[in-house]
This record gives C-alpha cells, sequence and structure tokens, in this order.
C-alpha cells in the first residue's frame, strides 16, 4: 500500500542491507553467513549468500524489485550512521540482544586485501572471544549454566556474559543458587523460577534503576509470580545491579583493548576517537 501511495511499486529502489550476524564477505554486494548467533537457528542458511537469500525472498514477494547495494554488520551501519556527523568516529559498538563492535585498522595490518595504505573498516564479531577458553578465568558458574542451556553452547562465550540475551538468565540462575542457600524466597524454589527466559533482561534494568523504589521491586518480582519481602527485594536488586555493572566492564574492558589497539597502530601517546553505540540493552 506505501509503495503504491507513493507511486514506486514498479521502481528499482536501492537497498542497503544490514545483517548482524558472521558472515565472510566477498564483496560490497555479497556475504556467505557463516553461522547464526544470538539463539537464531533458521535451516538452509548456513553457508549462502545472504543477499542473494533476501533478493529471491523479495521476487517470490513480486512487490517490488530491490538494488541491493550494499550489505553492512550493524556496527558498521552504526559508525558509519555516528561518523556522518562526528567524523572523529573510529569504532562501532552494539549492546542488545548480542555484543559486537567493529574499528577501522590500518590495510597494513589486513592480510586478506592487498595494499597497505589507507584504513578498512574490521567487523571483530567480538562476541565469539573467549571460544578458545581465555576468559574461563571470570566466567562464573552462572555463566557456564546459561552456556551448557544454550542453542549453540560453547560458543559466543563473550556475548554470554554481556549481551541483552543472556543477562536475565544469568540473574535467574544467580537467584535459584541463592535461594537453594536459603538467602531468598524463604528458600523454597517456584517453578517459576525454574523457567528459563522467564526473567527477561528489561525486568533486570527495571530493578537496577537507582529510581525505582524496593516497593515497585517487589510489585515486579509478583508480576513474574514471586512471591518476596522487602529483604528478598533488596538482595534481588543488588543481583541485578551487579550483574549489569559487570556486563558493561567486560563490554569496557573489549573497548579499551580496541581503543589501545587503534592507538598503537598509529604510534600516539594519545588518541581521541568517537565512539558510535547503538542496541537495545544501551537503550535501556
Amino acid at each position: 500500500d506505501f509503495l503504491d501511495y507513493m507511486g514506486m511499486k514498479s521502481a528499482r529502489l536501492p537497498l542497503g542491507f544490514t545483517f548482524s550476524f558472521p558472515c565472510h564477505q566477498k564483496s560490497l554486494d555479497a556475504g556467505i553467513l557463516v553461522n547464526w548467533t544470538k539463539g537464531f537457528k533458521c535451516t538452509d542458511c548456513e553457508g549462502e549468500d545472504v543477499v542473494e537469500l533476501l533478493r529471491e525472498g523479495i521476487k517470490r514477494k513480486e512487490e517490488f524489485d530491490p538494488d541491493v547495494v550494499a550489505v553492512v554488520n550493524d556496527t558498521v551501519g552504526t559508525m558509519m550512521t555516528c561518523a556522518y556527523e562526528e567524523p572523529t568516529c573510529e569504532v562501532g559498538l552494539i549492546a542488545g540482544t548480542g555484543s559486537n563492535a567493529c574499528y577501522m585498522e590500518e590495510m597494513r595490518n589486513i592480510e586478506t586485501v592487498e595494499g597497505n595504505e589507507g584504513r578498512m573498516c574490521v567487523n571483530m564479531e567480538w562476541g565469539a572471544f573467549g571460544d578458545n577458553g581465555c576468559p574461563d578465568d571470570i566466567r562464573t558458574q552462572y555463566d557456564c549454566a546459561v552456556d551448557d542451556n544454550s542453542l549453540n553452547e560453547g560458543k559466543q562465550r563473550y556475548e554470554k556474559m554481556c549481551s541483552g540475551m543472556y543477562l536475565g538468565e544469568i540473574v535467574r540462575n544467580i537467584l535459584i543458587d541463592l535461594t537453594k542457600r536459603g538467602f531468598l524466597f524463604r528458600g523454597k524454589i517456584s517453578g517459576t523460577l525454574k523457567t528459563r527466559g522467564i526473567f527477561e533482561t528489561k525486568f533486570l534494568s527495571q530493578i537496577e534503576s537507582d529510581r525505582l523504589a524496593l516497593l515497585q521491586v517487589r510489585a515486579i518480582l509478583q508480576q513474574l509470580g514471586l512471591d518476596s519481602t522487602c529483604d528478598d527485594s533488596i538482595i534481588v536488586k543488588e543481583v541485578c545491579s551487579t550483574v549489569s555493572l559487570r556486563a558493561a566492564q567486560i563490554c569496557g574492558a573489549g573497548m579499551a583493548g580496541v581503543v589501545d589497539k587503534i592507538r598503537e597502530n598509529r604510534g600516539l601517546d594519545h588518541l581521541d576517537v568517537t565512539v558510535g553505540v547503538d542496541g537495545t540493552l544501551y537503550k535501556l
């Protein structure tokens, strides 16, 4: 209806395709999906060109004919959008359902492309950092429980410690442990608390907010079917604040590493750089 109203139904429209999953980019308008993340599991897509799949899907609808001019990761789109108004932006960060970043790397350090002059944007897919076990020292039993029950066990371990899709589950596992120890909910684990995914990250954000009084925290817990006391609310609020702070620190540590890499690349003692940020977790 919109295309009809605008008189654009038969027009060939230029389209930029933002695709926030790991891809092997063969050209500006072609990207092979490496694997799904963030709980997605669509069949017959991995190893395929996502741009071509999009073209075929739109063609089946017979609504309009898109000209896909580029496929970019959401981190790259965020960085480009920010850089349009702030030229010092050289890093893009997504803090949402998943976690990822991109940055401007020196061409001399990029082995997959010929040439040493200039810079190129690199999509880091940093959510997969730690899949080789290097951050195991900071992973807790709760992180391990979330990973064990995920669709992609053993993968995206860094992302599982700091992204919106998993923070609520980390909190839920902590609350179960504290209840087992008798510190919460009179030591009784309710059926609600045993339900995976019941504690959404939006509840974590609401509860840990400084503006929320304990009675409001208690109301949220009761909304989730958790019969709590004021003491329970204090503990739950502290758990939510701790998990949220740790996620921010983990994300911040990664960002510090990226910015320091850019500084070292350029042989500078000091670097002024802007980071473009987007994502539901950041906005919450």
